[in-house]
């Protein structure tokens, strides 16, 4: 019995040092290592609502990050007008915004090679959406995901939630982007971006640029309780989600929470196992190796023990970022300069688009 458990023993060992082996390098690569940058410009935003959890990282930072080596014109925009669709507490949602941004420069967010910037102290974004608002019409927006799902758990929407998405559209358009990174889910939003920009060149000339999406490849992160369900940083259940600042325990804790079943073997079946798949799918991205790699090397292993060993690599992706987010969130003056000074950078991109704009409007 003491043989066969140290030998179990020695497999895990072994296998935790095999699959750490592999990581992926885009987080560090360097600029002048980037032969050809695509033409084009990026633009992405995220809501200042606390925290990026592992979900966020993996299904949309990472690939901001790499983006960076990809493109030669990148902004990423902390949505702060976005967020107040919902009630917000003044105080926390500064507090948020610094903090988003600690976490997108930890995370890789580089100021030289990308514009990071506040979404409200760039005026021009809400003036493009009242202007994109008078060309839409309310049957369109009533039937986009955001509002009826929203709509219907609060029972009445505002407004603002209403026309949440011409507000995107405006983020996007205002800086003539042409690739924007998504989700399957928010493609529906974007088509109406696509679709503004269409109406408004066939109104006042050619202006903007239809941009393209750009899918994420990654799995969407389910929750460590419910996987049925998406990791969210509203869930109720607080070992359902990993957030980026969760300490190497409290992410081997909730790791050794996790839902999966009674079959110990660990497998593949995101439909017949979901919880299992979900680590599984968690591994492989965290480690940078295929699912079906992680599989292979977890032969011999239970899902206790493998449990052990996602836990394991999550906490090698993610400590440094926990690291460096309290570092930088120390430095209050630092994170305002970046978003300052990233705010500069894009309004001299916002201005002239608008003034041209307000020109075809017949404003000016």
């Amino acid at each position: 019995m003491a043989v066969s458990t140290s030998r179990k023993m020695k497999c895990l060992l072994a296998f935790i040092q095999r699959s750490t082996l592999k990581t992926r390098t885009f987080c560090t690569q360097k600029a002048s290592e980037v032969k050809v940058l695509h033409g084009g410009r990026v633009f992405s935003g995220i809501q200042p609502t606390g925290i990026p959890h592992l979900g966020n990282y993996l299904g949309a930072l990472e690939s901001w990050v790499a983006l960076q080596n990809d493109y030669s014109s990148v902004l990423y925009s902390i949505v702060d007008l976005h967020s107040i669709t919902q009630p917000q507490n003044p105080e926390l949602l500064q507090n948020n915004i610094l903090d988003m941004a600690a976490s997108l420069l930890a995370c890789g967010i580089d100021p030289t090679r990308s514009i990071l910037f506040q979404q409200s102290v760039v005026s021009e974004h809400a003036e493009l959406s009242w202007i994109l608002g008078c060309l839409t019409s309310m049957p369109r927006l009533r039937h986009l995901p955001q509002w009826k799902m929203k709509s219907k758990q609060k029972g009445e929407g505002s407004v603002g939630l209403y026309t949440y998405p011409v507000l995107q559209a405006a983020d996007i358009l205002l800086y003539k982007s042409t690739h924007v990174p998504v989700g399957e889910d928010q493609i529906q939003h974007l088509e109406l971006a696509q679709d503004l920009a269409r109406i408004f060149n066939n109104n006042y000339g050619e202006l903007f640029p239809e941009p393209r999406a750009l899918l994420s490849s990654t799995r969407k992160v389910k929750s460590l309780r419910d996987p049925s369900s998406k990791m969210s940083k509203s869930d109720p259940q607080t070992l359902a989600t990993i957030f980026l600042t969760d300490t190497p325990d409290d992410i081997v804790f909730k790791i050794r929470r996790a839902v999966t079943d009674f079959t110990s073997e660990v497998t593949f079946d995101p439909v017949g196992r979901p919880g299992v798949a979900n680590l599984v799918s968690i591994h492989a991205s965290v480690s940078g190796q295929t699912v079906e790699d992680v599989v292979s090397l977890a032969k011999g292993l239970d899902t206790g023990k493998y449990k052990t060993v996602v836990a394991e690599a999550v906490v090698q992706r993610l400590e440094p970022i926990r690291q460096e987010i309290q570092r930088l969130k120390a430095d209050r003056s630092h994170l305002e300069s970046v978003l300052a000074k990233g705010a500069e950078k894009a309004r001299s991109l916002a201005a002239p688009v608008m003034q041209e704009v307000r020109k075809r409007v017949g404003f000016s």
